[in-house]
This record gives structure tokens, C-alpha cells and sequence, in this order.
């Protein structure tokens, strides 16, 4: 059957499921509940006996019809079923509409060679898990993927019906595998009827439903584990990975359109590293896209991942490597040679935080000998248009266009001829970038400015700091009142220091000034401080000081007092307008200014200040 035949096809099933379910919320669900809220008993049991069967039929044929065309999520109807209907009434024509989709789909599949689109998209995800299940049940994985979340009925169906299964088996597997999730929906349905009722209270209703989803993924989560996950545990193939970066793509809501602008040479298979510049948090969501064949595992930064006790045991089994920033440690390297010899690519942002102005941070650990070491291509990577998308300085989102360009690879042949500080240079020289430059994206929007204080926390003209303020599209200084313009372009309207104005240039202006006033610095704060142990766990809660001179780094407290010389300082990276960090000991230390909190920008320039200043006595 042709393309435009089936998508024709589609096309009609979706309209009559849209239409039934119109009518059912017409002429049954509305009507219904208007009369359980006047608790008029007899006369919703009256208007359930008038549309008779009719009703049933509206209710299995919505369901039946939203499997064949697979974007329609069947919790609709499955829920109205149970608000309308006794709940074994609602279970069983919820199953039978299931099975008779799943009957419609078979013959359409068997008989017609009807092709899905939106079940062509979730194709890849299927076979990937039937790849590595590497199980030749096809009911028993069947079942499987009827119990994993965010994977349709109606792409199951569709899987099922392509495969040799005899149809008695088939409808069987179907018929079984629906039942928990339609239970679980009409028991929510039949607890809010309850709720219209004025049977149960509003908090008894949200606990109901909340117990119910928890005990569903609960179960879920028992089963996958025991029959699925120990195959893949640990690693980027592990079911674990794909939920993480569903549930981050659904954070990111739509806003970023990705653009791969040039992917991975088909030269080059797995495993490989890749290297990465790092503009903003969706970093990750983005480069988890670039090779649609093999998922990469990550290096991430360890207080993210452990931090939260019910959350720990995640990371592990997604395969994710834990690292200490800006340390020197064992375990990630190790994590790195690992996850290589398991045949998975490693995904590393060099940077080791996000970039502040737009421009790529300067690299503290350089690691060239290690790549040299690995004995694999190392892929280098240019993220362009997510900087100002969602900058770590503002708090909103921004609809943008992220590209992704792999501008070079070092193969594993190359490294053989070439020195430590060469692979550095090339690392340092590719992955080099100013978001100021592109000119791809327009930002109409309103309220550019807003937080921008948090990076540009001193006054270019007055030298003032902590004097700058971000309102609508104008960075302002109450000192001295000027004032920087943003066009939609997120440019300022006059030049600095003779070039364009961009964020990037104001930002190298305040490390000019900073710069010049080094050798005299005495940068001292009061702050509330939060201790983690070496498992970062969280150790104890305390106030001290934090102070900077050109000898290093300093903390004081009634429990502690240590410095990190300058020549040992690699970076202090920190959050706009909260907090900055270091480790020390293993023990992860987080400081939050009890004053003047812009000023936590100011620590994060410093340190690199010193390690600049660090790296040019050692060369001399």
C-alpha cells in the first residue's frame, strides 16, 4: 500500500476517534458529571440506560481507533470510561476496544503492508530493545514493552503484527499486556467520580492518584528490573538513560529546534570519545542526538548525580560517569576506560561547567596525554545558538535554533604522531567559540536583560561593583546611570572598547579591570556553607569565610580551615547569584554569599584569573 494511501487511512481513524470521543464528552461524560454534582443518582443511571449500548460501542471504538493511529494517548478515554461507568464495566470495554485496534491494526499490516508514521518513529526505539533483549518470545517481550512507559499500544500492535506471531497468540499477549495500565486509569477515573460525588475529599483524591501512579511504576520498575535491565544495567542502553532524556526533553518543552549540521564520519565507529563546548544545561539533550545508532554514556559532574538520596542509584544504572570537578581522581578515568571497552561512545564537556559570557571557558584540565592513551578516535564537537537560548544567568527558556557540527576528529592513527600540548592545542583551538558571533537566531523578546547582573556584576564605565542591574532588554549602573542597550540580535547598541558590543566583550572588560587590580586583591566574604563527604552526602551546615588574595584560596569556619595555593587553583565554577564551590580533601564544599550574591560571578573570574596567571609563570 503506498505512503499517501496509508496515510490516508490514518487520517480518517483519527477523525472518527476524534469525533466518538466529542461525542461521548457531549451526550454521556459532561451530562453525567453535571448530574453526579447535583447527586442526581437516578438520573445519570437514566442517562447511561437511554444510550444503551451505543455508549459501549463509543467507548471501544475510540479506544480501538486510537491504536491504529498510535499519537492519540488512550488514558482519554480509559479515565472518561471510569468516571462514567462501573469499573468493571469500564475494564472490560477498554479491553475490548484494545483488542479490537489490535485486530484492525494486524489485518491493515498483514493484509494491506499499511505503513504508520508515527509508528515508524518509535520503530527504532522498538528494535533497539528487541536488539539487545535478543529474545525470540515475541510474547513474552511483548508483554515487556506493554509494562515500559512512554511506548504506545498502538506501535506495540504494530511491531506485533510485523512479526511471524500466530494471530490467537497475538491477541491474547494484547489482550493480557493492557490490562494494569486500563486498571490504573479507570481506578483513577472511578476515584474522581468518587470526588464529584463528594464522596471522598479533594486530598484523599490526589492521594488515590498519586498511590495508584506510584504503585503502577512501582511494579513497572520490579519487573523491567528483573527482566530487562540486568542485561543493559549500567549502561546507555539501559532503559534508565532513555527515560532521563525523555523526562529532559520535556523540561526543555519544545523551546530548542536541533540542527545537525554535520554528524559522525561514517569513518568512525564506536567506541569513540567526544568532546563537546558547553553553552547551557540541554547541552546534554542535545548531543545525546548525534549518533542515532549509538548512544553515548556521559562524564558528569558527581554532585548533580548523588546528591539526592532516592535518586543515587540512577545514574549507575544509566551508565553515567561520575566526576569530582576540577580534581585530580582515579574513578573517571576509569569509568571513561570501562565504558570504551564496553563499545559505547564517551561524551565529555571539557570546560567542565557552563560557559558564563558565551564564550568557550578556558580548559583547566588539559588532558591531551590521556586521550593519547585511549587507543580510540576522539571526536571534537561545536554546539552553536544554545547559549542564549537558556544562558546559565536567566531563568527562562528561549525558542532557538541549536546546531551541532562535528569540526574534526583525531583518529586514534593520528595521535601516534603527535605531542601532549598538540592534542591540547587542537582541542582548545576546535572547540573555541563566541555565541556573540552567530547571527542564526532572533530574540524579539521583552525581558533580555533580566539577570544578566549575575554575570556582569561591575560597571565597564565606573568601575562600581555590584552596582549593574538587568530590567526588560537594558543593563543599567545605579552608580554612575549608563545604560546597555540589547538588540534582538543580544547585542548591545554601542561598542565596547572600539568592537561591537556584545556580552561576551563586557564580560572580558570586567577580567581587564579585575586583571589590573589583581596583585592588590583582598576579596573577602561571610557565607553559609554546606558540606558533602566523599559519597556527597550531605555532611553538615555551618557559616564561615571565603577569602581570595594572589596566594590563593582561603576558608574559614569553627570546624575547618584550609587554602588552595594559586598554583594548585584550576577553576571555582558557581551558579548566577547563589553560590560557588570547591573541593577540598575529597569533600565537596558549597558557598553561599550572605551578601551581595552577584558577586558569585566574581570568584568563578578570578580563579581563572589566578590559573592564567598560574600557567604564564610556569611557561616563563
Amino acid at each position: 500500500m503506498s505512503k499517501r494511501t496509508s496515510k490516508i487511512i490514518i487520517l480518517i481513524c483519527a477523525l472518527a476517534a476524534l469525533t466518538l470521543f466529542a461525542f461521548f464528552l457531549k451526550d454521556i461524560l459532561v451530562p453525567f458529571i453535571r448530574m453526579e454534582i447535583n447527586n442526581d443518582v437516578e438520573g445519570a443511571k437514566e442517562l447511561l440506560r437511554s444510550k444503551g449500548i451505543f455508549g459501549f460501542l463509543t467507548v471501544a471504538l475510540v479506544e480501538a481507533l486510537q491504536m491504529v493511529v498510535v499519537f492519540i494517548p488512550a488514558e482519554f478515554i480509559q479515565i472518561s470510561s471510569g468516571l462514567s461507568y462501573p469499573f468493571y464495566i469500564a475494564l472490560i470495554l477498554c479491553d475490548l476496544g484494545v483488542c479490537l485496534g489490535a485486530s484492525i491494526i494486524f489485518i491493515l499490516v498483514r493484509t494491506f503492508k499499511i505503513q504508520n508514521e508515527s509508528y515508524e518513529k518509535r520503530k527504532k526505539t522498538i528494535d533497539k530493545l528487541a536488539a539487545k533483549r535478543g529474545d525470540k518470545n515475541i510474547i513474552f517481550f511483548m508483554l515487556l514493552l506493554f509494562i515500559m512507559p512512554l511506548i504506545p499500544f498502538g506501535a506495540i500492535c504494530y511491531y506485533g503484527s510485523s512479526t511471524k506471531i500466530k494471530f490467537r497468540n497475538y491477541i491474547l499477549t494484547v489482550a493480557l499486556g493492557v490490562i494494569p495500565s486500563i486498571v490504573t486509569s479507570n481506578l483513577m477515573g472511578a476515584a474522581g467520580k468518587a470526588f464529584i460525588r463528594n464522596d471522598i475529599p479533594f486530598w484523599l483524591l490526589i492521594l488515590i492518584i498519586v498511590l495508584l501512579a506510584a504503585l503502577l511504576f512501582a511494579v513497572l520498575l520490579i519487573f523491567i528490573n528483573k527482566f530487562f535491565l540486568k542485561e543493559s544495567d549500567g549502561t546507555p542502553d539501559s532503559p534508565v538513560y532513555g527515560l532521563f532524556f525523555r523526562i529532559m526533553k520535556l523540561v526543555a518543552g519544545g523551546k530548542f529546534k536541533l540542527k545537525i549540521v554535520n554528524g559522525i564520519p561514517e569513518s568512525v565507529k564506536a567506541p569513540y570519545v567526544l568532546l563537546f563546548n558547553h553553552q547551557c544545561f540541554f547541552d546534554l539533550l542535545f548531543s545525546s542526538k548525534l549518533d542515532p545508532e549509538k548512544a553515548p554514556t556521559f562524564v558528569a559532574n558527581e554532585y548533580y548525580l548523588y546528591h539526592l538520596p532516592v535518586l543515587r542509584r540512577l545514574p549507575k544504572k544509566a551508565g553515567v560517569i561520575p566526576k569530582k570537578l576540577f580534581t585530580n581522581d582515579f574513578v573517571t578515568p576509569a569509568g571513561i576506560l570501562r565504558m570504551l571497552k564496553k563499545g559505547y561512545p564517551v561524551a565529555i564537556f571539557p570546560e567542565g561547567r557552563l560557559s558564563p559570557d558565551g564564550k568557550t571557558n578556558p580548559i583547566a584540565e588539559q588532558s591531551g596525554r590521556f586521550y593519547r592513551k585511549l587507543g580510540v578516535d576522539v571526536v571534537l564537537v561545536n554546539i552553536t545558538g544554545a547559549y542564549f537560548a537558556k544562558p546559565k544567568w536567566r531563568a527562562k527558556k528561549f525558542r532557538s535554533e541549536v546546531r551541532m557540527e562535528v569540526r574534526r576528529v583525531i583518529t586514534k592513527e593520528e595521535f601516534e604522531n603527535m605531542t601532549d600540548d598538540e592534542v591540547n592545542d587542537v582541542i582548545n583551538s576546535v572547540l573555541e567559540h563566541d555565541a556573540s558571533a552567530e547571527d542564526f537566531n532572533v530574540y524579539p523578546q521583552k525581558n533580555k536583560a533580566k539577570g544578566l547582573e549575575n554575570v556582569l556584576y561591575r560597571c565597564i564605565d565606573c568601575g562600581s561593583l555590584y552596582t549593574t542591574k538587568g530590567a526588560g532588554n537594558v543593563l543599567s549602573c545605579s552608580c554612575c546611570g549608563k545604560q546597555y542597550h540589547l538588540n534582538d540580535h543580544y547585542r548591545f547598541d554601542e561598542p565596547i572598547g572600539g568592537e561591537e558590543g556584545t556580552i561576551s566583550r563586557y564580560y572580558s572588560a570586567i577580567r581587564s579591570i579585575e586583571e589590573r587590580e589583581y596583585d592588590t586583591l583582598d576579596l573577602k566574604v561571610r557565607v553559609r556553607t554546606q558540606v558533602f563527604d566523599k559519597n556527597v552526602r550531605k555532611k553538615l551546615k555551618e557559616e564561615g569565610e571565603c577569602e581570595f588574595t594572589p596566594s590563593g584560596f582561603t576558608y574559614r569556619s569553627k570546624s575547618v580551615e584550609f587554602t588552595i595555593p594559586a598554583d594548585k587553583m584550576l577553576a571555582i565554577p558557581f551558579s548566577c547569584g547563589t553560590e560557588f564551590e570547591t573541593y577540598y580533601n575529597g569533600e565537596l564544599y558549597y558557598f553561599y554569599p550572605l551578601e551581595k550574591t552577584s558577586q558569585t560571578a566574581r570568584w568563578g573570574l578570578i580563579s581563572d584569573i589566578m590559573k592564567a596567571r598560574n600557567d604564564e609563570n610556569e611557561k616563563e
